[in-house]
């Protein structure tokens, strides 16, 4: 907005004003009047000492004070959670929140939250309940554990196990398997965390039985394996299976704990989960108690599940740890219905990793006659959150032109688009994009185009 350099500065809408715009006024509602109120003195203060330096071209109109007002806020707050679309491919993007729930379960958020819901009430005899209840029921039936509770995260499923079967004593572990996990959050530190003594046996590339019976003494609580899910170590190596190392505990009276992190409660034939004993192949092969997430594979919320034998799982259940690392009634809730829709045999949320042929071509196809500029090319996409970080599934997908500044653009639009960049073009993988979102996609990467 130009005007005269006398006039300039007498032009400058009142705070007052400014807090009576409907844009910024909206902001309010947000963030209350006190904060907006600073924001718009700020950004007031900015204009008036550029306008003092001379400078032309200086917009005080209410949509570009309402959107600089809104940016201060944002940075000042961190800003608002959005919907994004992930156009990555990766199907549990940690930064984007893994596992997104299917529509049918999130719509049901509201029924759960809005009141009181029975998370630790029983209904029939009108009396305090246990809140894992449904758990102990839905889990066997998964995965052929005794018992199981719920706490939350996988990591505070393994620390709970330790400190209760192996405070203060020693716990076996292969040197191969002192992997570190997200957050740079490392085993040993999670060992010492819960009071336990580690013994590391083996070399990083070959661990044999003989090394953990030898390590075994007067101070060893159990026997501990950790799925290496987020790293491989090819080439010359040796692990000790499950069976051999549930017998050797067994021979010792001793239990073995294994951390198998990944949600995969049944086992699967594709090549990302080749390699991935699930929890029930665990189980079945001797394991005593089996920490897992219940937000990846599986497609659960955040949340950790431990499950094996009664005595263990109810012992963990009674420590004061489990107080502190129990999740809330809406984890539960969704968590439950997710392994009901499980158990009765729905699709998971990395089967989308392998589309239908047919419908993934005619999608796009349409696509294609809403963006010119693409083309259909190869795309890798990964299960991730740290599962089969090294076997790519192979799907059509499409590439843009690279020019700069786009896939910084598209971040940008309303809402988000999160796409890669490789081999000198901007890449969508539309298995990780829901299809009815597929006409808000094309009108972003139109949006966006660099001129």
């Amino acid at each position: 907005m130009n005007c005269s350099p006398s006039s300039e500065l007498r032009q400058l809408p009142a705070v007052d004003k400014v807090l009576g715009w409907s844009r910024v006024g909206r902001l309010v509602g947000l963030y209350g009047r006190t904060a907006v109120r600073v924001q718009v003195r700020e950004v007031l203060a900015t204009l008036r000492e550029a306008l003092q330096r001379g400078e032309r071209d200086v917009d005080w109109g209410e949509e570009s004070v309402g959107r600089a007002v809104e940016a201060r806020l944002e940075m000042a707050t961190g800003g608002q959670y959005e919907r994004v679309l992930n156009a990555t491919g990766i199907v549990l993007h940690t930064n984007l929140g893994r596992a997104p729930l299917p529509r049918a379960v999130a719509e049901r958020l509201v029924e759960w939250s809005e009141a009181g819901c029975n998370v630790e009430f029983d209904l029939a005899a009108g009396e305090r309940g246990e809140r894992n209840r449904r758990l102990s029921r839905l889990l066997p039936l998964l995965t052929g554990c005794e018992a199981a509770i719920a706490v939350n995260n996988n990591a505070a499923a393994l620390v709970l196990a330790l400190a209760t079967l192996a405070a203060g004593r020693a716990v076996i572990l292969s040197r191969g398997e002192m992997v570190e996990i997200g957050g740079s959050f490392r085993i040993p530190e999670i060992l010492e965390a819960a009071g336990c003594r580690l013994v590391e046996v083996g070399t990083t590339n070959k661990t044999h039985l003989e090394d953990f019976e030898r390590a075994i003494d007067d101070e060893t609580a159990l026997l501990l394996r950790v799925h290496p899910s987020n790293y491989r170590v090819r080439g010359f190596t040796e692990r000790v299976a499950t069976p051999d190392l549930a017998r050797l505990g067994e021979r010792f009276g001793l239990p073995l704990i294994v951390d198998e992190g990944a949600g995969l409660l049944r086992g699967r034939s594709e090549p990302p989960f080749a390699d991935h004993d699930s929890v029930e192949e665990e189980l079945s092969a001797g394991a005593a108690l089996v920490c897992s997430s219940a937000d990846k594979v599986l497609g659960g919320p955040q949340g950790g599940l431990l499950m094996g034998q009664r005595s263990l799982v109810e012992a963990c259940r009674r420590h004061p740890l489990y107080r502190a690392f129990r999740p809330g009634r809406l984890v539960y809730a969704v968590l439950e219905e997710t392994l009901r829709r499980t158990l009765a045999g729905e699709a998971s949320v990395v089967d989308q990793l392998w589309p239908d042929a047919e419908a993934h071509q005619a999608r796009l196809q349409r696509l294609l006659q809403r963006l010119p500029e693409a083309e259909i090319v190869e795309v890798e996409g990964y299960v991730g959150a740290g599962a089969a970080p090294d076997v790519a599934v192979v799907a059509d997908g499409l590439a843009l032109p690279f020019r700069e500044g786009w896939v910084e653009a598209l971040r940008q639009a309303r809402p988000p688009v999160i796409a890669y960049r490789r081999q000198g073009r901007i890449l969508l993988d539309l298995r990780t994009v829901h299809p009815e979102h597929d006409i808000v996609l094309a009108d972003a990467v139109l949006a966006t185009r660099p001129r």
